[in-house]
This record gives structure tokens, sequence and C-alpha cells, in this order.
């Protein structure tokens, strides 16, 4: 691992502290609750992409979160900037992350197949 990719990481790993204490501190019930699952920096650690968890929120709530966050990403970029004495802060764009509603149907899934597998496996059984 390379020193660029190293101070990368390190920096994700502080925002992945500070943006939710930025997020706790708003007055907005919307977004100060969300949960922050991953923060990935451009190599240049100018942009970072924010990820968020969807569990509490449907798709409309999803949109209107986006929009206050879009309209309060300066006020967090200071934050992290003031609290880590930092020049200055990543940009943040903010997504809400879908891998765990993947990796939970996944889980599903595989529930499906090893219950079905036993399954046959008994009428094979039953069938000798």
């Amino acid at each position: 691992m390379t020193q660029e990719e190293i101070k990368r990481h390190r920096v994700e790993s502080v925002l992945k502290e500070i943006i939710p204490e930025a997020l706790g501190s708003l007055d907005d019930e919307r977004i100060n609750g969300l949960t922050v699952t991953d923060v990935v920096c451009s190599k240049g650690r100018s942009d970072a992409k924010v990820y968020l968890d969807t569990s509490f929120l449907n798709e409309k709530e999803q949109n209107e979160a986006l929009r206050q966050l879009r309209a309060v990403a300066g006020y967090i970029q200071n934050h992290c900037k003031q609290s880590e004495g930092w020049f200055k802060a990543p940009r943040f764009t903010f997504e809400f992350d879908h891998q765990l509603e993947k990796v939970s149907r996944m889980e599903d899934l595989f529930k499906q197949i090893s219950t079905r597998k036993s399954n046959d496996d008994e009428e094979s059984k039953d069938e000798s």
C-alpha cells in the first residue's frame, strides 16, 4: 500500500467518525439520525462519497434527505475542517447504500436454497 493510499484511508476513517457528529448537531430530524455506512475519497482527497444506511426511510424520505444533505454539505465540510484542523475538507456527495439490502436478499435466497436442498434430500431418502 502506498503512502498516498494510507493517507486516503486515514481521512476516510476520520470522516466516518466526524460526519455523524456533524449530522447529529443539526436540528433537522430527517438527517440527524442517518447512519454513515462508508466514506470513499477520491485519489486527491478533494471529493468524498458518503454512503448512508437506508433502513428506516422510504424512497420519498430518501429523496428529501438527499435534498437536505445537499443544502447542508457546506456546513458539514466546515465542521470537518474545524474539528480536525484541516486547511480544506473534501466536497461531499451523499448516496444511500443499497448494499445492505442486497446482502439481506442474498442471505434469504441462500436460506431458501438450503431448505429446498434439505427437503429434496429427505424426499430422496424416503424413496429409497
